[in-house]
């Protein structure tokens, strides 16, 4: 199955129901499905070829969903650029992917306003639907290669688990740029749901009021989201067609969930785990949230996952190692970028190729998986590793903490101080010896931070993480 087909099987199946739901426009499976034909044949009349890459540099749109499958239609691939980037970064982007060509927004209209010559068109095995570029905080690109097979497989996968069906109504405020976004659309469309796309998350009532008038059944967050409608009065609203929350790209706290599950205590909540190289990895059944909190559950539908040692061997319930995955959605490797393909996918002892995600993950007796950290987010304090993230759950259950970040500055004596910033909640009165305090009565001596700094915000990535490589050039600047 291509990426298209999806589009496709639901525009002949679902006709005249409405897909996407967008400001004051209903467009319905057949709209898109002709529109997306129409700019595609536009495609190919301005000489794009089958495998050009064409950039789509456009907000959370209608445009941005019928540009996606028009390229799909046109045998090319798309990858999906925020309009808030800078020219310099768009146009490292396009030169990296070799693109053809690439869509922007001109006089309020979607239109092909950049080509390129790159040469021939690459292709290779299976045709790739898109290239998705990793938030990292380098400054090279380093794009995801998603062949329409590991789209599908994905999309086909997460709508098993959260039973999905044609009576959904899924709101996406997330960027289309991130495959946590990208997933909604291609879900949605996979079951003949509807998507309610939100350009961003900057009003949280307008979102709040949204989810009434439109009666979502479904929600995907990240972190900063679920703080924010907590702090709106998430818990006053009255959604009774809301069916599930769905939470990635950073894990909540336990606190935050307890608060969620309390707020909308009819609503299943689920916890996941992946990242752009396989888009969805793992989710804890909900039944289990309130026994396990800390706890991503186990693989996704048709997904195998492990914890294994620095030679690939798993190890042990209650040992940290790292995750590695395996499935039809995980990613055929990086775009022009050889030697770390290679260091991601890896064979193991099975002979198959198994997706090394460099996070580090312990797994209980029931198989049930915990994230650890980042290995590369590891802090090295007084000749001892600490995760920052160990650090940053016990700040978070202290009441009165909003958001958290732990990071580690250079320090002549302890090679690494660990250093904290928190925001508060509303009315919250801590301090940083208050925090300081919870610190030393819970985590060994040297895990406790050195500095504590109370903040107004805190800097995140576009995928709504705290972002501890900002605060850290912040904190050395």
């Amino acid at each position: 199955m291509r990426v298209e087909d999806l589009l496709r099987h639901s525009a002949r199946r679902y006709r005249g129901k409405t897909a996407v739901i967008c400001g004051d426009g209903r467009y319905p499976y057949e709209w898109i499905q002709d529109e997306s034909t129409r700019q595609a044949n536009l495609l190919l009349q301005c000489g794009i070829r089958p495998g050009s890459r064409v950039g789509i540099c456009l907000d959370n749109s209608i445009d941005a969903i019928v540009w996606m499958f028009a390229v799909a239609i046109a045998r090319s691939t798309f990858f999906l650029v925020s309009p808030q980037a800078r020219p310099e970064r768009l146009h490292q982007l396009m030169s990296d992917a070799g693109a053809t060509a690439l869509i922007v927004r001109d006089n309020g209209q979607a239109a092909i306003r950049a080509r390129h010559d790159p040469g021939a068109a690459e292709r290779s095995g299976e045709d790739l639907a898109a290239l998705v570029y990793t938030s990292g905080s380098t400054g090279a690109p380093k794009a995801v290669m998603l062949t329409h097979t590991n789209v599908c497989a994905a999309a086909a996968s997460i709508s098993a688990y959260l039973e999905n069906t044609a009576d959904d109504v899924i709101l996406c405020a997330l960027p289309l740029s991130f495959t946590y976004g990208l997933g909604q659309v291609m879900t949605a469309f996979r079951v003949g749901a509807t998507v309610v796309l939100e350009r961003s998350f900057t009003y949280p009532l307008t979102v709040l009021d949204t989810l009434a008038q439109e009666r979502v059944t479904g929600l995907p967050l990240v972190p900063t989201m679920v703080t924010l409608l907590l702090r709106h009065g998430l818990a006053e609203r009255q959604l009774p067609a809301l069916r599930y929350i769905t939470n990635a790209a950073a894990a909540l706290s336990e606190d935050k969930i307890r608060q969620l599950a309390a707020a909308l205590p009819d609503v299943r909540i689920y916890s996941m785990y992946g990242q752009t190289e396989c888009q969805r990895a793992t989710f804890l059944p909900p039944e289990l949230i309130e026994e396990n909190p800390t706890s991503v559950g186990g693989p996704i539908p048709d997904t195998d996952a492990a914890v294994v040692d620095e030679q690939g061997r798993d190890v042990p319930p209650g040992v940290v190692g790292e995750l590695v995955v395996r499935g039809p959605h995980v990613m055929r490797g990086y775009w022009h970028q050889p030697e770390a393909t290679v260091q991601a996918l890896r064979p193991r002892a099975d002979g198959n190729l198994w997706l090394f995600t460099g996070d580090l993950f312990r797994q209980d007796r029931d198989g049930l998986l915990y994230f650890v950290e980042r290995r590369d987010a590891m802090i090295k304090s007084r000749g001892e590793k600490v995760a920052p993230r160990a650090v940053e759950e016990v700040i978070a259950r202290l009441r009165g903490i909003a958001e958290v970040g732990v990071y580690g500055v250079p320090d002549e004596l302890l090679g690494q101080a660990i250093a904290a910033a928190v925001t508060l909640e509303p009315g919250a009165s801590l301090d940083a010896a208050h925090i300081r305090r919870h610190c030393l009565a819970n985590l060994e001596s040297y895990m406790v931070p050195k500095v504590v700094e109370i903040r107004a915000s805190l800097p995140t990535t576009a995928t709504g993480k705290v972002n501890r490589i900002a605060l850290l050039q912040e904190a050395v600047s």
